[in-house]
């Protein structure tokens, strides 16, 4: 997370994108019905900034175990003072990890983001994606979000949301984006290489065996074990291949909640924080949510098998809502 020293650096992106067409040729607390889970201590007004870290793998960055993913109010265009409010807070309590992708509200979360690093980028680590499978539209989106996030440097760009083989296919072929990635990796645009998804384990599984990523985002909570399970073999394999493992989809966009199942973020988080993972990253809605979530990380203590079944049980009679986007994304 160092400062760049190339002020042309976009100039030089600007220059690959031109080429790029001839190089084609215990922890309850009360549910709030209808309203998602209260937090699990009602005062945060003496909150002290600080995370413990884990190493985020290959990578060797030191991440806290909470992150902040670019959705939810970040993603709004039409909030951008209410962004940048919850960005700065998280950056002052010791959260140095933030997830986005251009498909994040049109490009409005990288923007709100863009607005903070302005003047604090060196505070983060900061990854975002592409959507393109090609070479060619790749260098063009990385252009466009390097502008949006107002830096020439990223320290992780991944291809986002790997659902079928065909995906995987695409951005490995010679003009793929794999391709475009180590491009910019050698020129030192980028730092470090990951894949993504929330679909189907088997997929991903056989990206991260045939490249070598740095990182793997994918979807980790209480209801995963009850349908094509992340955490099997592919948590297991990219562990022992040393990837950085960052865990998304903890609160299901909040279906993960009910009032006769998990009813509280410190469940859900926890549960996946107890798994071997280098983080996990939440979209936001508020300060008080935020808040939460660094107090729920501050105090976390890894949650022995015993209480990670239980916490399974409990979503166990809902788990195809809290897995809809394995069924529908």
């Amino acid at each position: 997370m160092q400062e760049s020293k190339s002020p042309s650096r976009r100039r030089f992106i600007k220059q690959l994108c031109g080429g790029a067409a001839a190089l084609a040729l215990g922890r309850m607390v009360p549910f709030l019905p209808g309203g998602g889970p209260t937090p699990a201590h009602g005062d945060t007004d003496d909150l002290k900034p600080g995370l413990p870290k884990r190493t985020l793998g290959r990578t060797g960055a030191e991440v806290g175990l909470f992150s902040l993913g670019g959705e939810a109010t970040i993603e709004t265009g039409s909030r951008r003072e209410k962004a940048a409010e919850i960005i700065n807070r998280a950056l002052d309590l010791g959260v140095n990890y933030i997830d986005t992708a251009p498909r994040y509200g049109n490009g409005a979360s990288e923007r709100n983001i863009g607005e903070v690093m302005r003047d604090r980028r060196d505070e983060v680590f900061l990854a975002t994606k592409t959507h393109e499978r090609d070479y060619d539209g790749t260098m063009r989106l990385i252009e466009e979000s390097l502008e949006r996030l107002q830096t020439d440097r990223l320290d992780l760009y991944q291809l986002h949301n790997i659902r079928l083989d065909q995906d995987l296919d695409r951005a490995l072929a010679d003009n793929g984006a794999v391709k475009a990635l180590e491009r910019l990796k050698s020129e030192g645009v980028i730092s470090n290489i990951g894949i993504t998804g929330h679909r189907d384990p088997e997929v991903l599984l056989r990206g991260i065996r045939e490249y070598e990523f740095d990182t793997i985002l994918m979807s980790l909570n209480a209801a995963d074990r009850f349908y094509k399970p992340f955490q099997d073999e592919l948590l297991k394999t990219a562990e022992r291949q040393g990837l950085g493992i960052i865990a998304m989809k903890v609160a299901a966009v909040g279906r993960v909640f009910r009032e006769d199942g998990v009813t509280s973020m410190e469940q859900a988080l926890g549960y996946v924080l107890s798994l071997p993972v280098s983080t996990a990253i939440v979209g936001i809605s508020s300060i008080r949510e935020l808040e939460e979530n660094v107090e729920i990380a501050q105090r976390f203590e890894p949650y022995p098998r015993e209480e990670m079944q239980e916490i399974e049980e409990l979503v166990a009679h809902y788990e195809s809502e809290a897995n809809f986007f394995k069924h529908h994304w």
